[in-house]
């Protein structure tokens, strides 16, 4: 820990979606190894539980309540980060929606909300980001996919046509900015054990992958050696969860 407490000390970092289940326990590692944080989600009052929690250990967090699927709001989150800490160096984009069901059923606004929470956001957010890093000539930019960006499934098409998206993204950017010692990374977990997963589905909850594995995948990103970039981590649960 004294190791990755040196790689991310005074780093500065945005995760999104960060009120809950994977972002929040991204944010509570980090916070952990040393970095300040933008916390950022549409629903505050989570957002500032997780604040205190980071406070709590004598940590920095700033609150930003953002809609990923508005421009401004998205500007606005950059901004008060740089005027807050007048540097960025990690973007975590987690925040992640999606609604279950035969696409023949979709209503248009759902799979609209889908591509723009899952995919544009994080395109537009590394687009904002991205001059900072450049100018540094480092940071991390990595991306929270899922196993269905790895393989199809029924009644997710919209989800995972998003998440298949988020990995050319960040295979694209990979190459657009490796030059520059800048990070790109898809991180693709199965099945996690969050409030996403609803109760009383045939699911083996004990079996899931943890939040926590999640964020400790996103510090190994981090603290990886300047000479390598993961591109792509697979996670899947060691037990299938299938009852």
């Amino acid at each position: 820990m004294i190791l990755l407490m040196e790689a991310c000390a005074g780093k500065v970092a945005i995760v999104t979606g960060a009120g809950s289940g994977i972002g929040r326990a991204i944010a509570i590692e980090l916070s952990k190894a040393g970095c300040r944080l933008s916390l950022a989600a549409r629903t505050e009052s989570q957002l500032r539980v997780v604040q205190r929690e980071i406070v709590k250990e004598d940590r920095d967090a700033l609150v930003v309540p953002t809609d990923l699927a508005r421009d401004t709001e998205m500007q606005q989150l950059v901004a008060a980060m740089l005027a807050q800490w007048g540097t960025i160096d990690y973007l975590i984009n987690n925040a992640g929606w999606g609604k279950k069901g035969p696409l023949v059923k979709a209503r248009v606004e759902e799979l609209d909300q889908t591509i723009k929470v899952n995919l544009r956001a994080p395109m537009v957010l590394a687009q904002l980001v991205l001059p900072t890093l450049i100018a540094k000539r480092g940071g991390a930019i990595i991306n929270i996919g899922s196993i269905s960006a790895k393989m199809g499934q029924a009644n997710v098409a919209a989800y995972a046509a998003s998440k298949f998206g988020l990995l050319g993204l960040t295979e694209s950017l990979f190459e657009e900015v490796r030059e520059y010692g800048i990070k790109v990374s898809a991180i693709h977990p199965g099945y996690v054990d969050t409030p996403l997963i609803p109760q009383g589905a045939k699911i083996d909850r004990e079996k899931m992958i943890r939040p926590e594995d999640i964020a400790k995948a996103v510090l190994f990103v981090l603290t990886s050696p300047v000479t390598c970039c993961p591109v792509e981590i697979t996670i899947r649960p060691q037990r299938s969860p299938y009852v």
